[in-house]
Formats: structure tokens, sequence, C-alpha cells
């Protein structure tokens, strides 16, 4: 009995698959968060450096809804914004602890890693509303238009959430403080690269199974 629920006899144990896109989903905002600190100059054009891996995760969110169901995929969403600011949090408290004189990398460490608030809050709170809109228009593709044509379900939910989360980040990031030029800049590059890699990520749908009978997945 013990080894045939290891080896998921029981058939409510979470599948492998979900595992993986679950650990990529949370891997993506927090490397994304990270980059985000940096603003650079992509042929000739402004755009904050976590817009290349961020987009991601709205796919990765749609294959955990797939697999684990909308229930379970707002308390991922939920949890990835908690550990995206308890990380933002500690890494501001490195920043505050006295460095090692012998080491000479405490004021790039301080530089590089020392969040800057305004834009840790907005992107996780465009994080937040963006994930939890595409779950719900996700969840209303499926329930309520079709079951078949998988990639549409992800690039409609992807072109509904990804401007929101796109407006939300680049004013509440960088609204008032770099020119209004900049920042519609800011938010047309990273429209771009967003729907750029949800056109390229729409396979990846198919590489996951859907849910089977897993509990607290409605």
């Amino acid at each position: 009995m013990e080894n045939n629920q290891e080896h998921g006899g029981t058939g409510n144990l979470v599948p492998a698959t979900a595992v993986i896109v679950v650990a990529a989903y949370i891997a993506a905002q927090m490397i994304s968060d990270i980059a985000s600190l940096k603003i650079g100059v992509v042929a000739g054009l402004a755009v904050d450096m976590g817009t290349f891996i961020y987009p991601i995760t709205f796919t990765l969110r749609d294959l955990v809804h797939k697999t684990l169901g909308k229930r379970n995929t707002r308390v991922l969403i939920v949890t990835a914004a908690v550990v995206n600011l308890l990380m933002s949090a500690y890494l501001r408290w490195t920043v505050s602890v006295p460095g090692d004189p012998q080491w000479g990398l405490t004021d790039a460490y301080a530089q590089i890693l020392g969040p800057v608030w305004r834009i840790v809050l907005a992107s996780i709170a465009a994080e937040l509303v963006a994930e939890l809109l595409d779950t719900e228009v996700y969840h209303w593709f499926v329930t309520r238009i079709t079951t078949k044509h998988q990639w549409a379900r992800v690039l409609v939910s992807n072109s509904v959430s990804v401007p929101v989360d796109n407006l939300i980040f680049a004013v509440g990031a960088f609204g008032y403080t770099l020119p209004w030029g900049v920042v519609w800049q800011i938010f047309l590059v990273n429209l771009l690269v967003k729907y750029a890699v949800t056109v390229a990520s729409l396979p990846l749908i198919y590489l996951v199974p859907g849910r089977k009978s897993l509990p607290g997945t409605e």
C-alpha cells in the first residue's frame, strides 16, 4: 500500500509535470523581479531587463491551471507574490548588514540587490492583479467557450492580462519618476516582447496533461 501510494497508485497525487511547472513559475517570477531593477537599452529602446523572462509566467500559469485547476492556481499566484515580497525584504536586510572590510563587493552588492521598493511593489502588484485576471479569463474560456484549441485559451487569456500587467508596472514603477515618454516607451517595448513570448510559448500548453480528480482543483 505504501509503495503504491508513493508511485501514484491512489490517483490523487500531484503529477510530476505539475511540480515542474509550479517550480518554473515561481523561479521565473523571482528572476524577473530581480532583473527588473535594471533598465537597459535594447535596439535603442529603454526596457526593464525582467521583460525577457517574465512573460513566460503567464503561459506557465496556464499550464498550472490545466494540471491543478483554478483554486490551486490562485493559491500559487498569491504564494508567489508573498515569496517575492519576502525575497525583497530579505535582500534589503542583507544590504543593511555591515560588510566585511576585506570583501570588496559590499557597495556593489548594495547598489545591485538593494531593492528599489517602488519597483518591487509595482512589480508584485502587477503580477498579482494580472495573473488573477488571467486565471479568470482562462477559466471562462475553457468552461464557457471550448475545451478544444488549447493554444487559443492561452492566447486569449494572455491577451487580456498582459496589457493590464504592463500598465500597472510601467506607471506604478516609473510614473512621475522618469519622463512620460520613457515610461510609455518601456510600456510599448514590454508589450511587444511579452506578446512575442506568448506566441512562442503557445506549444507548451500541449506538453502537460489535464487534471484528473485532484482534490481542491475546482
